[in-house]
């Protein structure tokens, strides 16, 4: 097999992160930040609120696997929560659902390192081939925390759902990269930690897939099968001396 690409998920196959969007101290933090913003809720009417226009979005997005956007969900928020009285500069306003959006993260997110080895062999495998990224999120998250773990200049491009509102397994996501490394799946391997959004989306566009049997994401489904499993980063060389013996 001539193998011209590869595209990873990021989340449980790159990086291994670990969020709780129910903690109460995100809610908290939120409501008391917006108290400068002229807004004044409980805690628990932030929560709520959040999940309602999340709900709102998908419902709206008419997709089959539809995604939210979360800049978009919190500049709803603010228009309707916000003190009409409150006239901050434009510039702070338009930069406020992003900073809250990251404050969400932040206070949410307990855990965020690669996975052993992730590096030394993206590091390998660059020379070689063509990497992009597919991964469900959103990219005022999903951006900065590539950054922080020191990947990011080994892909391009990294496509993310939130950013078209449809989420894998939608083969459009798939087909984005496959544009942007301008390769026909055949040549491509897509290396994934979830059997369904990864192994079951990329399969059927006719790439050749990795499963990463790490510890997030679903790991059976009935009538899928991946190509190749590994169970450590580092096996990825062997899975491609594999693939290329074809």
């Amino acid at each position: 097999m001539k193998i011209k690409g590869i595209i990873f998920d990021i989340n449980g196959t790159l990086i291994n992160i670990h969020t709780d969007e129910g903690m109460d101290e995100i809610y908290r933090a939120i409501s008391h930040l917006l108290t400068y913003q002229g807004s004044y809720l409980h805690r628990g009417e932030v929560r709520d609120q959040y999940y309602r226009i999340m709900e709102e979005q998908i419902k709206a997005s008419g997709e089959e696997y539809p995604e939210f956007d979360v800049i978009g969900l919190w500049r709803e928020f603010l228009s309707r929560n916000l003190n009409p009285s409150w006239r901050p500069p434009p510039e702070k306003l338009e930069a406020l659902p992003r900073f809250l959006a990251e404050v969400y993260r932040g206070i949410s997110r307990h855990r965020l390192e690669l996975y052993p080895d992730v590096k030394s062999v993206l590091g390998q495998l660059k020379p070689r081939f063509s990497l992009a990224v597919v991964s469900d999120g959103q990219s005022a998250w999903a951006l900065p925390e590539i950054r922080a773990t020191g990947i990011d200049r080994y892909f391009d491009p990294i496509v993310i759902s939130g950013d078209y509102r449809f989420r894998k397994p939608d083969s459009r996501l798939f087909q984005a990269a496959l544009d942007g490394i301008r390769a026909e799946p055949e040549e491509v391997l897509f290396v994934g930690n979830d059997i369904y959004r990864d192994v079951y989306g990329a399969g059927r566009l006719g790439m050749k897939t990795v499963f990463f049997l790490s510890n997030q994401g679903r790991q059976q489904m009935d009538g899928v099968e991946p190509d190749y499993i590994i169970y450590r980063f580092s096996e990825l060389i062997k899975a491609i001396e594999f693939f290329e013996a074809l």
